[in-house]
């Protein structure tokens, strides 16, 4: 079928919009009329051609909306039911056998190879192959092909467009308080970076009853919207005193968990050096190259018993995690759309401006 797509032609230049044509869907398939779909950090990785996953490409791994057409073995969803959609895995790995998809085996060639797990593409333009199946949809598009598998059904009165950023930032802050670290309740979070990820990680707190919930963001704008949304202190990394000390006037006896989503490594030495002893040191953020390591002393961490630990898509089980989450926002538990502005597809190009510039959080583009 013929569908609208914001293409990635030239590394970090100007999205084009294009008409490319959508393979048809495959037994285990759908196909899903997008309404809204989310800008993700990773979007732009990938736009600025550092992921493997060649240009031209149409990325987008936050896509909400409505089903058109399912394959012929698919059982989950039909036309006309709202889904959003979220990463791939492949379904029998031992990570993917014990509710652990997030750990996928195969989960860079799924999510990045830029085909489906056979080679075969889905989008071409004028008969040559485009760089699709992004995350198994490629949602920066009027269209996307999608699997049964990360697929989710909306619950009755989520709000369609911005659902689908429930699929990976919602679900990575969130997840990475409430399952990866497992915050207990009436211990101490702080959170590094207040971006979408980071905020929906003091909801995550919030949710798991955490006593004090510290941010560490330069953005006054971002600092004031993660005190609305529950947490109990907001520092200024780039004020005078320095980001240990300052925390630690807030936590003497140190943090019981810290969660970094900037990848700097600076601010990391930092966080690691805000921990109580046992403390949980978690972390998602990409580092701006790829072979960086990671920051801090051996012997302290010894000392103090730390634990570090990566975290992907917030450790979710989409299956139970993702309806967990709707029901938090139904209940107004999780206020994920007040990070949200919306722009049409076609000012791709301003949203990722502003998202970078903090004049927003959360861009999500309307076809």
């Amino acid at each position: 079928m013929r569908i609208t797509a914001a293409l990635s032609t030239t590394a970090g230049q100007a999205f084009e919009l294009a008409e490319l044509d959508l393979d048809d869907p495959r037994d285990d398939e759908v196909v899903v009329r997008i309404a809204g779909v989310g800008l993700c950090h990773t979007d732009v990785v990938g736009h600025q051609g550092l992921l493997s996953l060649k240009l031209p490409a149409v990325f987008g791994h936050e896509g909400a909306g409505i089903v058109e057409r399912v394959g012929a073995r698919v059982t989950k969803v039909r036309p006309g039911d709202a889904v959003l959609m979220t990463f791939m895995s492949c379904g029998h790995c031992p990570s993917c056998s014990t509710a652990a998809p997030a750990y996928c085996h195969r989960m860079r060639p799924l999510n990045f190879g830029g085909t489906r797990a056979d080679g075969s593409v889905t989008l071409r333009r004028a008969g040559a192959p485009v760089g699709g199946h992004f995350f198994g949809q490629s949602a920066f598009a009027s269209h996307a092909l999608a699997h049964e598998r990360n697929v989710v059904p909306l619950l009755a009165g989520m709000p369609l467009a911005i659902s689908g950023a429930l699929g990976c930032g919602v679900q990575t802050g969130a997840g990475a308080v409430m399952r990866s670290l497992a915050a207990p309740a009436g211990s101490s979070l702080v959170v590094l970076g207040g971006g979408s990820v980071g905020l929906s990680a003091v909801m995550g707190g919030v949710v798991q009853g955490c006593r004090s919930i510290v941010v560490v963001e330069p953005q006054p704008s971002r600092r004031t919207l993660a005190l609305a949304l529950g947490a109990t202190h907001a520092i200024d990394p780039a004020a005078p005193q320095p980001l240990v000390d300052a925390v630690r006037a807030v936590l003497p006896a140190g943090a019981d968990c810290v969660l970094d989503t900037t990848g700097r490594a600076d601010t990391m030495e930092a966080g690691i050096q805000t921990l109580a002893p046992r403390g949980r040191f978690g972390f998602l953020g990409i580092p701006p190259r790829m072979d960086a390591s990671l920051p801090g002393q051996i012997v302290p961490a010894i000392a103090a018993g730390l634990t570090f630990r990566g975290i992907t898509e917030g450790d979710s089980d989409i299956e139970t995690f993702l309806p967990e989450l709707m029901r938090l926002h139904l209940a107004g538990r999780l206020p994920f759309d007040r990070l949200v502005q919306t722009y049409p597809l076609a000012q791709i190009d301003q949203a990722l401006a502003d998202q970078h510039a903090g004049r927003c959080v959360k861009a999500v583009l309307i076809p």
